[in-house]
C-alpha cells in the first residue's frame, strides 16, 4: 500500500469516526439533553429518531421516559398513640422536565436520594400523626359475626376517619409539594408493609395466646359439661333398663314359681304319699354325698318309704 492510500485511509476512517461522534438516535423510552462543556444546550429532546450533535464538543445525556420505581427502606416509626411500628414503602415516579432534572439532580441516583428524603420524612410525619388504627385500617366496615368463636364474642372494632388511603394521599401530596422544580412527578405512593417491632410483637404474641387459651379453655369445659351431661343420662338409661330386666326378671320368676307351685301341688293332690317320698329323696341328695354316711333310725319316714318299697 502507498502512502498516498494510507493517507486517503486514514482520513476517511477520521471522518467517519467525526461523523459517527456527532450523530446518536433517541429510543422510544428516552429523553436526551444535549451538553456543552457540561452546560445544557437547547431543550431536552424526546422525538425517537436520528439526531445530530457537534463531535466531542457536545455529550448527549439519556434519561428514561418511562415510569420508575422508588423502594424505600423499612423505618421504625411512632404513631400518635406511642405504638412503634416497622413501615415499609414504595412508589412510582417519572422524569418530566428533563432538563430541570438534569440540572437539580444529574441523575436517577440523585433522583432516589432526593426520594428517599423527601418520602421517608413525609411518611414518618404522617403516621406520627395519627393512631395505630388509622394505619391498619382502610375502612369502618366491622366484622362479620359468622367468623366470631361464639355468639358472646360481639367486639365492635374501634372507628377511624380516613385510614391507610387517608395517610398515603396525605404524603402524597406533600410529597408532591417539595418535588415541583425537581423536574419530576410523583405518580403513586403505597404502603407496602406494616408490622409491630419486635419487642411489641412478643407482647401482641402474648395477647393471642392468652386470648385463644381462654377460647380453648372455654370449649374444654363446654365440652367437659356436655360429656358429664351425657354421661349422666347414659347411666340413668342404664339403671332404667337394669331395673326394668330386674322387675321383667322378678316377675318371670314368680310366674315360674306359681306355676312349680301348681304343679307341686296337683302331683300331691295325686299321690300325697309319693309326692313326700320324692322329697324326702331330694333332701337327703341336698344333705348328703358319696362319701358321707347316712344313720338312720328305726322309725325314720324315709326308713319306712324304702322298707314299703321292698
Amino acid at each position: 500500500m502507498s502512502n498516498q492510500q494510507t493517507i486517503i485511509l486514514v482520513v476517511v476512517i477520521a471522518v467517519v469516526f467525526v461523523i459517527s461522534s456527532g450523530v446518536y438516535t433517541i429510543d422510544e423510552t428516552e429523553q436526551v439533553i444535549i451538553t456543552q462543556f457540561g452546560r445544557p444546550v437547547g431543550d431536552a429532546l424526546t422525538e425517537p429518531g436520528i439526531h445530530f450533535k457537534l463531535p466531542f464538543i457536545q455529550v448527549a445525556n439519556r434519561f428514561d421516559n418511562r415510569f420508575l420505581e422508588w423502594d424505600g427502606d423499612a423505618n421504625q416509626i411512632p404513631t400518635r398513640d406511642k405504638r412503634f411500628i416497622w413501615v415499609d414503602t414504595y412508589a412510582r415516579w417519572r422524569i418530566v422536565d428533563p432538563l430541570r432534572f438534569f440540572e437539580r439532580l444529574r441523575d436517577e441516583l440523585g433522583a432516589q436520594s432526593r426520594l428517599d428524603d423527601i418520602l421517608d420524612g413525609e411518611t414518618r410525619n404522617a403516621i406520627a400523626r395519627h393512631d395505630l388504627v388509622e394505619v391498619v385500617r382502610s375502612s369502618n366496615r366491622q366484622p362479620d359475626p359468622g367468623l366470631l368463636d361464639s355468639e358472646e364474642e360481639t367486639a365492635v372494632l374501634e372507628e377511624i376517619e380516613g385510614g391507610r388511603a387517608t395517610i398515603t394521599a396525605e404524603v402524597l401530596t406533600r410529597a408532591k409539594e417539595r418535588i415541583t422544580d425537581l423536574g419530576i412527578e410523583l405518580i403513586d405512593f403505597q404502603l407496602k408493609r406494616i408490622n409491630y417491632v419486635a419487642e411489641v410483637q412478643q407482647d401482641v404474641f402474648a395477647r393471642m395466646i392468652a386470648e385463644r387459651n381462654r377460647v380453648a379453655e372455654r370449649y374444654r369445659s363446654e365440652g367437659e359439661g356436655e360429656a358429664a351431661r351425657i354421661r349422666g343420662e347414659g347411666e340413668r338409661e342404664l339403671q332404667r333398663i337394669q331395673s326394668e330386666a330386674y322387675r321383667s326378671a322378678q316377675v318371670l320368676q314368680g310366674e315360674a314359681d306359681a306355676e312349680a307351685t301348681e304343679v307341686y301341688a296337683e302331683a300331691y293332690n295325686r299321690d300325697a304319699s309319693f309326692y313326700a317320698f320324692m322329697k324326702s329323696l331330694e333332701t337327703l341328695e341336698e344333705t348328703a354325698d358319696a362319701n358321707s354316711t347316712l344313720i338312720l333310725s328305726t322309725d325314720a319316714d324315709l326308713l319306712e318309704y324304702l322298707k314299703a318299697a321292698q
